[in-house]
């Protein structure tokens, strides 16, 4: 399986670092389940927000939560519509590596999860919204102050991106990517609940065009990550709100 799974770094997915499979707990990394404790990520933030100094906290933890989450949604979609596998990414079955400045690089897997066929087909991202999402997100936003809408969002963002993706992929076929693309698109999850990572982007007409005169839609976030607090960052590239205040602007 390890040897599989980094076979998927090729193509779109070139520039990104496979997990590890190891059973043993490595001294490079820390169990995903000590993001729920406030010290630990109190000596986390201190790392990564020294390039910040004076940032606001909701803003930082959440700009933290982007490195995470891109490196979760990389990893889960390509096992999951490319090998048909769920991996162990529950929080007690999970280890991180980090840099030194305290984000996350990569993932330390425990094994190599369970074919998706043993699991009931309504199933296939519970792992990841029920064991991995939820109750991290949850910690989060009561570490940070921030609303747990914020983290899901940027959780969505990252999980919309690569399923975008995952098409250009020389193992993907034509249908690769539905399942993703189908949890995108609906309201609620299988069993009724609400479905927190539904349209977490959308494309709206660009003011510029391209060299064939064409439109070029623009990818825009449905929630702000709220990066602007920071003031050396300002609004992202995707920014609901800057998009806005664009519009509004154009119209005066």
């Amino acid at each position: 399986m390890s040897f599989a799974l980094s076979s998927l770094y090729i193509g779109p997915m070139e520039q990104l670092t496979p997990p590890r499979v190891s059973t043993h707990a490595a001294s490079d990394t820390i169990a995903a389940t000590e993001l729920l404790d406030p010290a630990r990520l109190d000596a986390l933030m201190a790392d990564f927000s020294a390039r910040y100094p004076g940032g606001d906290r909701r803003a930082l933890v959440s700009l933290w939560t982007k490195w995470h989450f891109a490196t979760v949604a990389s990893t889960t979609l390509a096992a999951n519509l490319l090998l048909e596998r769920d991996l162990p990414l529950a929080l007690d079955d999970l280890r991180l590596l980090l840099a030194p400045e305290g984000h996350v690089t990569g993932l330390c897997l425990k094994d190599e999860g369970r074919p998706l066929a043993e699991l009931d087909g309504t199933a296939r991202f519970t792992t990841l919204i029920d064991g991995h999402l939820t109750p991290l997100i949850e910690g989060l936003a009561a570490y940070s102050g921030a609303s747990p809408k914020v983290f899901w969002s940027n959780a969505g963002n990252y999980f919309e991106h690569f399923t975008q993706a995952v098409p250009m992929h020389p193992m993907a076929s034509a249908t690769t990517a539905d399942p993703a693309q189908q949890l995108l698109a609906s309201r609620k999850l299988a069993d009724g609940r609400r479905n927190p990572l539904y349209q977490p982007v959308r494309y709206v007409d660009a003011a510029a065009n391209d060299d064939s005169g064409a439109s070029a839609p623009k990818r825009v976030r449905r929630l702000c990550c709220i990066r602007y607090l920071i003031d050396e960052l300002g609004y992202c590239g995707n920014c609901p709100l800057e998009c806005r205040g664009r519009r509004q602007a154009e119209a005066t």
